[in-house]
């Protein structure tokens, strides 16, 4: 092993050795070969290690080589499409639910809701009702129970002081609010239990700026047909990105019908990896899908008047599915000043093994002080 050792060279006159300091000495270098079988295959250990960390880790796997922008700009357009029957408001006749009714809201970006259930509570008007016995603040046994001008706790409106008995099992508060209270039972099926079958049409581009390259999820056609006939697989048709929804919740390990009683929240995240230093078709996008809440539902009303002017509302408890999609991305390109980093710490690397070399010959070796005496020498001029 070629360890580095200093010899110190006072060149200086004879007046000046008593009265020069030591500062004013200069080091030079020198080389010792020694030896230590041991430290000498430790030292050539340390080389392999970081050798293979190099090559191996830093160059290869991680790519060190390369400039990354991981921090694109993106933009997302969604579209559902299908339709779907039910029966009225007020069961007089079906009702036909297309895309205006079913996707809030109308206009698709990163977020979007399916409507697959509903409770509908029509021909509200501003009057006194009893309160839903499913809330417990506007349960009652005598009207002491029932404050005037008092808000339910999560109730419907405003308590008037009266205690009405709805039948022998149940006494609720008499309130002031919209009437007919919101009857809180569901259906056992989902109402709209053909958006199974609808299709999510996902439509977004990434740029990386670092690079100024564009990518796009959608095939560059001419045809009309092909985005209304095409279906997403990653082998056969990558830039085709239509979704059925039940293939959506079967690969968040669910049915349909398990989730569009209640609703839920499923994330749908894209990514992008692109190695620019290869074909750009390679870089094609990745979707991830997954389950993040069980249940989701909001409140609507549609406002409007009788020919009195007296106002009413039909309110709907909207139970769905909600999308919630993200894009994400990665960029990579050859460039010379991560190159030189890498292989610059490479070099560093190499230096402080033969540093720790040496603390280990001349400070843990048995013959240490042998060591220190060949590696340090003080040369001074003869008188």
């Amino acid at each position: 092993i070629g360890t580095q050792s200093t010899v110190i060279l006072a060149v200086m006159d004879a007046a000046c050795i008593k009265s020069c300091p030591p500062l004013l000495d200069y080091k030079t270098e020198k080389y010792v070969l020694t030896r230590n079988r041991r430290v000498g295959a430790f030292h050539r250990l340390l080389h392999l290690g970081i050798f293979c960390y190099t090559i191996g880790w830093v160059l290869v796997v991680k790519k060190g080589y390369q400039e990354i922008d991981s921090n694109p700009r993106f933009s997302v357009i969604t579209k559902l499409k299908g339709v779907s029957v039910t029966k009225d408001f007020r069961e007089l006749e079906e009702k036909l639910w297309d895309v205006a009714d079913f996707v809030k809201p109308s206009q698709g970006e990163n977020v979007l809701f399916l409507v697959t259930n509903f409770i509908a509570t029509p021909g509200q008007v501003q009057s006194v009702c009893p309160e839903s016995p499913l809330v417990l603040d506007g349960r009652c046994g005598e009207d002491l129970d029932c404050s005037a001008a008092e808000a339910v706790v999560n109730g419907n409106g405003i308590k008037t002081g009266k205690c009405i008995r709805l039948n022998a099992t149940h006494s609720t508060c008499e309130i002031y609010g919209w009437c007919p209270v919101e009857n809180g039972s569901l259906m056992s099926k989902p109402l709209l239990n053909e958006a199974e079958n609808f299709t999510l049409f996902i439509k977004h581009a990434v740029h990386f700026g670092k690079f100024n390259f564009f990518r796009a999820n959608t095939l560059e056609t001419s045809s009309e047909t092909y985005f209304k006939s095409c279906r997403y697989d990653p082998i056969h048709t990558p830039y085709c990105p239509v979704f059925r929804i039940q293939d959506i919740i079967r690969k968040v390990g669910h049915s349909f019908e398990e989730l569009s009683i209640l609703g839920g929240v499923v994330a749908v995240h894209i990514e992008w990896k692109c190695d620019l230093d290869h074909s750009v078709a390679l870089c094609k996008p990745r979707y991830h899908f997954r389950l993040q809440e069980k249940k989701n539902n909001f409140r609507t009303a549609t406002y409007y008047w009788n020919k009195e002017r007296q106002e009413y509302r039909d309110l709907l408890k909207l139970y769905g599915i909600r999308f919630d999609i993200s894009v994400t991305g990665e960029a990579r390109r050859f460039g010379v000043i991560p190159t030189a980093v890498s292989f610059g710490t490479a070099c560093a690397f190499l230096g402080a093994a033969t540093f720790l070399c040496d603390l280990i010959l001349l400070y843990l070796d048995e013959k240490a002080n042998f060591y220190w005496d060949c590696k340090y020498e003080e040369v001074a001029p003869q008188q």
